[in-house]
């Protein structure tokens, strides 16, 4: 991995330190328990401890930060909820990791346009329990309670994304501080726009390395009528993707639906306390008119029925819902968990569709022949799926082990034109696949980035060695 090679930061100079405190005062933190919680990850990428924490409050803060940082030449790299997975805000050359979860507020809801505009450390869940008394909702789940920042900055998406899309639909305007200390919109609130490059996708995705991420301006969708979810097993793991491919190709508009192999149905049960068949298994969740949710499930029973799937268990009261959901957000810590003390690598690849069963077949043979225990999740609904593996820390083959099914997984993933990360990002993880997935473009990516970032301060070593 590139990041290996990074040679350690000298400290802090005094007089940064001394400018960080007369500047930021309590909200600068240079104790070991502060540095520590900014240089760990939820995955299992070794701890990369930054110099300083700063925790912006405003805009203004950032600017002020990253004037001082890019005068003293010193690495800044933006932090949220800390949930990414592929390393994405390790500081691994040190420097300062500004914390944007105290820039938290909604700043506006226009509720007559479907948009709202938040700070970007606004967690999604108190974005929806905010929006949910005007009839709006803003559907993009990763599963984790992200930051709205982090989770533009990554591009993320998770199990409603067959219906509404990922962040890079989701967003509609952002505000940036660049590396050299401007504050930037990338676009007004109207609904398209033709006017010069697509700022907004270009920092969407970025992950912290062409700019910090201050404001995000959102579109919204109304709650539905109805909401309905449900619970099949089935006999065949392509008996499960033939009927979501036969669900889309018959215009069912899906709202999510997400596989989870036998052996995380187990992780499940265990973790979750349900009782799941431990077979190949679909969550489904249907959205719309009493009517519509009514149609959508006969259409997908039916289609279920003829592929072998089982009977369905479905319900649309609230609590019995958010149990599912709940055990299918936590299905990470659930398959993490099936060895104590271990740790989770996990991975993440993206195909066309009608290559989903392949990739995912070929993937469990490789899965039953390795020695670590390892689960199979994804949205199922647009190609997307994830392999958990519970690696032991303690044990290095384990961790090559697992570092060369993971090889064969991106292979077989670009082999049928896919990507080799459909919403983690690439971070530290995934950069010597990156260029083999796309080649030449990713030198366009270096050049963008040196253009904006000439000394490489912004959350440097990820994405790509420039």
């Amino acid at each position: 991995m590139h990041h290996d090679a990074i040679p350690p930061r000298a400290p802090l100079a005094p007089d940064l330190i001394a400018a960080l405190e007369a500047r930021f005062g309590l909200q600068l933190h240079l104790t070991d328990a502060m540095r520590e919680q900014h240089g760990r990850s939820e995955a299992h990428f070794a701890t990369a401890l930054p110099d300083a924490v700063v925790y912006a409050r405003s805009t203004e803060d950032v600017v002020d930060l990253v004037r001082w940082c890019t005068q003293h030449d010193v690495p800044i790299v933006p932090f949220g909820a800390g949930t990414s997975i592929e390393g994405n805000a390790l500081p691994v050359r040190g420097g300062v990791s500004v914390d944007l979860s105290e820039m938290n507020a909604i700043l506006a809801v226009h509720a007559e346009d479907f948009d709202c505009t938040v700070q970007a450390g606004c967690r999604r869940e108190e974005l929806n329990l905010h929006l949910r008394d005007q009839g709006l909702f803003f559907p993009i789940d990763p599963g984790a309670n992200a930051t709205i920042g982090g989770m533009a900055a990554t591009r993320a998406s998770g199990t409603n994304a067959v219906r509404y899309g990922t962040m890079r639909e989701a967003v509609l305007s952002l505000t940036v501080v660049t590396p050299d200390a401007r504050v930037i919109r990338t676009s007004r609130r109207a609904r398209k726009s033709a006017a010069g490059y697509d700022l907004t996708r270009l920092f969407v995705g970025s992950e912290g390395t062409l700019g910090i991420i201050t404001e995000v301006t959102l579109r919204l969708h109304p709650i539905p009528e109805q909401i309905s979810s449900a619970v099949c097993g089935f006999a065949t793991l392509q008996g499960a993707v033939d009927t979501v491919v036969q669900s889309i190709q018959l215009g069912v508009p899906l709202a999510r639906v997400e596989i989870l192999d036998a052996m995380q149905i187990r992780a499940v049960n265990r973790w979750s306390k349900l009782a799941l068949p431990e077979v190949t298994t679909l969550f489904f969740e249907f959205h719309g008119s009493p009517a519509g949710v009514a149609e959508q499930i006969a259409t997908v029973e039916a289609l279920a029925a003829d592929n072998g799937g089982g009977a369905f268990a479905w319900s649309n009261l609230p609590e019995e819902r958010a149990r599912l959901w709940k055990a299918r957000h936590e299905a990470y810590y659930a398959a993490v968990n099936l060895r104590a003390g271990a740790v989770g690598w996990t991975t993440d690849v993206c195909v066309p569709i009608s290559r989903l069963p392949d990739c995912i077949t070929q993937t469990q043979a490789d899965l039953a022949a390795s020695s670590v225990p390892a689960t199979i999740l994804g949205h199922v609904g647009d190609g997307n799926f994830h392999v958990i593996f519970s690696v032991d820390p303690t044990a290095p083959h384990e961790m090559e082990e697992v570092a060369a099914i993971n090889a064969r997984l991106v292979e077989r993933a670009l082999a049928m034109d896919g990507t080799c990360t459909g919403e983690h990002g690439i971070g530290l993880g995934k950069q010597e696949w990156l260029v083999a997935e796309l080649g030449d473009a990713v030198d366009v990516m270096r050049t963008l980035k040196r253009a904006l970032d000439p000394r490489d301060l912004f959350n440097p070593g990820k994405i790509f060695a420039l």
